[in-house]
This record gives C-alpha cells, sequence and structure tokens, in this order.
C-alpha cells in the first residue's frame, strides 16, 4: 500500500509540474485561443443568416404574440385586453370554417403530391438517359412564383377564354366551372399547388434515393425482391430520413397557403376555399383587428408546432434505417 501510494503522490506531482511549467501554460493558452478564433470564424458564416432571421422572424414572431393580447387596428395605440381576443377566436365560426378548409385542402394535397413526386424522383434516377436530362423541367414551375401561377391558371380554367375548358368540349365533354364551383374550387386550388411544388418536392426525394448505397439494392436483388418489394423494403426505409423533411415541411407548407386564394378564387365561392391565412389576413388588414388576427397566427403557430411533433414522433424522426 505504502508504494501504491507513493506511485500516486509521484504522479501527482509530475502533473503539477506539467501544468504549471511555463511551456505547458503557453501551449494551453494558445489551445484556447485557436478555439476562440475557430468559433469566431465558424460564428461569422452564421451571423448573416442569424440577423436575418432575427429581423425578419423572431421579432414579428414575439411582437405578433405580444399584440395577440391587446386590441390594435394599426392606426391608435395598442390596448392590453388580456385573453380576450382568444375566447373571442375559439368562439369565431369563421375562424372554425377556415380551419376545416385547411385542413381538408392539406389533405388533399399532401397525399397526392407525394406520390406524384416520388414518381417523379424515381424516373429521375432509374429511368431512360433522354428523361434523366429533363431534370431542370420539372423545376420550372417551382421557380416561378406563387402569384404568376395562380394567374395563368386562372386563365386557363376561366371557362368563356380557358384552353382547359376549350378541350374539353373539344373532347365532347361539358364545360366545367373549376374556380367557381364550391364541389371543385378547393379541389382545383390544390391541383394548381401541386404543380408548382411536386417538381421540388421530387427534387429532394432525389436526392434522398442518390445516397442509397447500391450494394444493398443489388443485394436484394440477388436475394430475389422484386423491384416493388426492393423500394418498399430497402429503399424507402433507407431514405426515411428525406421523407419525414418532406412531409413535415410539405404539410407546413400546405397549411399557410394564401397566393393561390388570393389571386384565383379570393375564398370563394362561399366560403369553398377560405383557408386560415385568408382569414388572418382579412382581419388584420382588411377590418383592422391586428390584435385579433395576431391571436389567430398565434393559434395556427402552436397548431403546426404540435402536427410536426407529431409527425416526427409517428414517422420516427429520431430513429435511423441506415
Amino acid at each position: 500500500m505504502k508504494k501504491f501510494f507513493k506511485v500516486l503522490q509521484n504522479f501527482e506531482k509530475n502533473v503539477k509540474k506539467i501544468f504549471t511549467s511555463e511551456k505547458s501554460c503557453v501551449r494551453i493558452e494558445n489551445m484556447k485561443s485557436n478555439v476562440v478564433k475557430r468559433n469566431l470564424i465558424s460564428f461569422s458564416f452564421v451571423l448573416p443568416c442569424l440577423i436575418g432571421f432575427a429581423c425578419f422572424y423572431l421579432l414579428p414572431t414575439v411582437r405578433g404574440f405580444w399584440y395577440s393580447f391587446t386590441d390594435w387596428d394599426l392606426f391608435s395605440k395598442a390596448k392590453f385586453v388580456g385573453l380576450k381576443n382568444y375566447v373571442k377566436l375559439f368562439q369565431d365560426k369563421d375562424f372554425w370554417i377556415a380551419m376545416k378548409i385547411t385542413v381538408e385542402y392539406v389533405l388533399l394535397n399532401i397525399p397526392l403530391q407525394t406520390v406524384l413526386a416520388m414518381i417523379i424522383a424515381l424516373v429521375m434516377n432509374n429511368g431512360p438517359k433522354r428523361i434523366r436530362a429533363l431534370r431542370g423541367v420539372y423545376l420550372l414551375p417551382w421557380i416561378m412564383s406563387n402569384v404568376v401561377v395562380g394567374l395563368l391558371w386562372f386563365w386557363m380554367l376561366d371557362p368563356p377564354v380557358g384552353i382547359i375548358d376549350a378541350l374539353l368540349v373539344k373532347m365532347g365533354m361539358d364545360k366545367i366551372n373549376f374556380l367557381t364551383d364550391t364541389k371543385t374550387a378547393l379541389i382545383s386550388v390544390a391541383l394548381i399547388n401541386i404543380w408548382r411544388h411536386m417538381g421540388y418536392t421530387a427534387l429532394l426525394i432525389f436526392a434522398g434515393l442518390q445516397s442509397v448505397p447500391k450494394e444493398i439494392e443489388e443485394a436484394a436483388v440477388i436475394d430475389g425482391c422484386t423491384p416493388i418489394r426492393k423500394f418498399f423494403s430497402v429503399v424507402l426505409p433507407y431514405i426515411r430520413p428525406v421523407m419525414i423533411f418532406v412531409v413535415v415541411t410539405t404539410v407546413i407548407g400546405s397549411f399557410q397557403v394564401y397566393d393561390t386564394i388570393a389571386v384565383t378564387t379570393k375564398g370563394g365561392p362561399v366560403t369553398a376555399t377560405y383557408a386560415i391565412y385568408l382569414f388572418i389576413y382579412k382581419n388584420g388588414f382588411e377590418a383592422y383587428k391586428m390584435g385579433y388576427s395576431s391571436a389567430a397566427a398565434m393559434v395556427l403557430f402552436v397548431i403546426l408546432a404540435l402536427v410536426s411533433k407529431l409527425q416526427m414522433k409517428l414517422m420516427r424522426a429520431d430513429e435511423s434505417d441506415n
């Protein structure tokens, strides 16, 4: 035991000598300064994004949260009213109608857009070379703004002069009031946005497909997997993180639909396309109830956060199949 304690004492003395010597102190200081420099350089690259995020997202969100507890008409001074806006909001029939229409739009948009984007991505990944060369064409609708896309389809679907109805008549079919019929208006808006966004969604899925190792696919083929079984049992589990990102972001974007509706139907006919963003805009900038509109925006923020959390939990976002 004495020998053991002597060894410990000698070790402690040597450690103290190392850390108290001038050379070691200089080395430690240099290491610390290098770490600080690296952190500052890294932070300098992120700083512009942080400034933009703080100015255009964080501060407006904080201000919107504050205004949701006030009565403010954009011109006079805001008056604190507590939870009055939220109580009124949950008793407002128009709010629940807008939420119902938005949920219906999401259910129309997400499944079809994801399936079509997956098909396009598979064609881009495994299709003939001639089709692969057209990869950039799929992104053309997404490059255009929502307003341009909305106006384009508004003219194409217009019953008197639209090319779509003209083609239907030549095919011996009756004209369809795509944007003015309560039964078809929301479906038409969903199809317009699917056409615009499916190319970008396909590009994200295509990037995930490119990361699948060829050895795994070849091993599945050797084991006797059919193409369909290989896709569902090998490829799809491997790209699950990409699919989680795609589904979560597209759901959030679908809840925020506004531009296309504002250009084409303006929430009509009646309330067939009266989405929640249109409800927020009309209350805030047409009725000048900015506090009430901010309360609706905060409720939508909470709903999107809960929906995203639920999606990530159901799709096991914290696990990996790779």
